[in-house]
């Protein structure tokens, strides 16, 4: 099996550096990333300028350019063979609910969406993630992967991907296959005068996870409420955003009033 791993927080992070440590009985395994940290572009593709992919060791290539670009290029001629799967990870934090549409570790699994084998975003989940230095920290994540994938990956639709967090707990109490949870409105921005007096602004913080009834399938539970209870989030997502059920009504409401 060929693997391609690639993530949003640059070919150094740890967390790559784990998931391709722990993928490595499973078959080859080539990393591609950017160069130094590129999260929340999303799937955005580098278009104004050339990339320029450099191996930085035996398999393992840098990339300046956004986590969508690795993937691109690693697919589409970069290399004299095909992959049979994209795992795009360890991120340094969780990506629940509305957070994927930010995401650039989801959106470089986006890029992997034509695959035979289900392309796989996997994000670690916790409070104190984001001051992990080392790789021995996403061990246990890693392994959570491995295992995975050596069970077989389900089948899914075409386009679909699977986007997992997995929660930075010492035991994880086992795996659910979740809906993508909802988050109230971000924190509002925050406005500072940098020393040469200029004004400039900070995005603020994601929004707290939140509970709409009408919208919880009575047979299956959040992947904000998994991660919060220490299981790890198995989320089907899909490039396809088109809200069929309303379609009908759109059209006869948009007929009505011409």
């Amino acid at each position: 099996m060929n693997i391609l791993i690639a993530n949003d927080d640059g070919v150094f992070a740890p967390g790559i550096q784990a998931l391709a440590q722990a993928l490595k009985p499973l078959g080859r395994v080539v990393v591609v990333a950017p160069e130094s940290e590129r999260s929340g572009f999303s799937s955005a593709l580098t278009l104004d300028r050339p990339l320029r992919p450099i191996p930085i060791a035996q398999d393992v290539w840098a990339v300046n350019g956004t986590p969508a670009d690795c993937v691109y290029l690693s697919m589409n001629g970069l290399f004299d063979f095909e992959f049979d799967l994209v795992v795009s990870g360890i991120n340094s934090g969780a990506n629940l609910g509305d957070d994927v549409l930010y995401s650039g570790t989801v959106g470089a699994a986006f890029e992997g969406r034509l695959m035979k084998q289900p392309a796989i975003a996997v994000s670690l989940a916790g409070s104190n993630v984001r001051s992990y230095e080392h790789a021995d920290d996403y061990a246990v994540a890693a392994q959570w992967v491995h295992d995975f994938i050596s069970r077989g990956l389900p089948q899914l639709p075409p386009r679909h991907i699977l986007n997992i967090n997995i929660p930075d707990v010492p035991e994880l109490m086992g795996e659910k296959i979740t809906y993508q949870g909802l988050r109230a409105q971000s924190k509002p921005i925050t406005s500072h005068v940098d020393p040469r007096g200029r004004q400039v602004y900070w995005i603020g913080l994601a929004g707290e996870a939140v509970t709409d009834p009408k919208r919880t399938p009575s047979h299956a539970q959040s992947d904000f409420f998994a991660v919060a209870n220490g299981y790890v989030s198995i989320t089907p997502i899909q490039m396809d955003a088109t809200n069929y059920g309303i379609l009908e009504d759109l059209q006869k409401s948009l007929s009505s009033s011409i």
